[in-house]
């Protein structure tokens, strides 16, 4: 019978987002068994690593001249080595757990074609066309705007896009570098509440895509508003991947006596 596959992580952008990727995958591959109407036991989990490497500033490297090229102040050459060392253990998918960082899918595909590295907007973008999704808005970093990540996938599948004002922009960027990457999710939480809001009601929104990895750290919901949506980029990237590692996957059972 054959195994579940070896699956990795990329992360370290930031470390807390890294390691709540990791946790929404353990349960990701939890439901994916239950769906199997498998037993979920600690031998059923498959092997997967999480590397969690510095790595510079996704968004200032995509305000440097020449963004997305290879040098020690880019993101991409530790990006690579970690990718590496993952292929080096044996994973045959890898996530990267941060969207400013898919700036650089191309690249880092290109450069290992053995892995698939997925690619966190047309995963969200499958699934909400899927769901018969066809308008949201996108909280995001000023890099993940500035690199169009979501805007041409989303088109693609038929989903119109929404963004947040420039002011809104600056206010979701002082959550995340002054709430979230230095532990204050009450600053956080007040940063993210009003722009979620604001989006959602300018624009007659039913979903938004929380499209930085550490946006749902703080905000996983908009309070009171029940019916308003938020879609963890995250928790969709993780379900793929469990679905990778399961593929073709079937439990050894003991075979019974004649």
């Amino acid at each position: 019978m054959k195994s579940p596959s070896v699956v990795g992580i990329l992360g370290g952008m930031g470390p807390a987002a890294g390691a709540d990727f990791a946790r929404l995958f353990v349960q990701a591959c939890a439901a994916h068994l239950q769906a199997l109407g498998l037993p979920v036991s600690d031998q059923s989990f498959p092997e997967h690593w999480l590397a969690q490497v510095p790595v510079p500033d996704r968004t200032a490297a995509l305000d440097a001249p020449h963004a997305g090229r290879a040098g020690a102040h880019q993101p991409l050459d530790p990006m690579l080595q970690a990718l590496g060392r993952l292929a080096a253990l044996g994973a045959t998918t890898v996530a990267v757990a941060c969207n400013t960082a898919h700036a650089w899918h191309g690249l880092l595909q290109q450069r290992f074609p053995q892995i698939e590295v997925l690619h966190v907007a047309h995963e969200v973008a499958h699934d909400l066309r899927a769901q018969g999704v066809r308008e949201v808005g996108l909280l995001a970093t000023a890099g993940t705007y500035r690199a169009g990540l979501y805007d041409g996938v989303l088109r693609d599948a038929g989903i119109a896009c929404h963004l947040p004002t420039e002011a809104e922009r600056e206010r979701l960027m002082h959550g995340i570098y002054h709430g979230v990457k230095v532990n204050d999710l009450a600053l956080a939480r007040d940063c993210f509440e009003p722009v979620a809001r604001a989006l959602a009601e300018r624009h007659g929104l039913s979903t938004l895509i929380l499209g930085c990895t550490e946006i749902p750290l703080a905000l996983p919901a908009v309070p009171g508003h029940p019916r308003l949506r938020c879609v963890d980029p995250a928790w969709v990237l993780a379900r793929a991947l469990a679905r990778r590692a399961y593929a073709g996957f079937r439990e050894e059972r003991p075979m019974l006596a004649a």
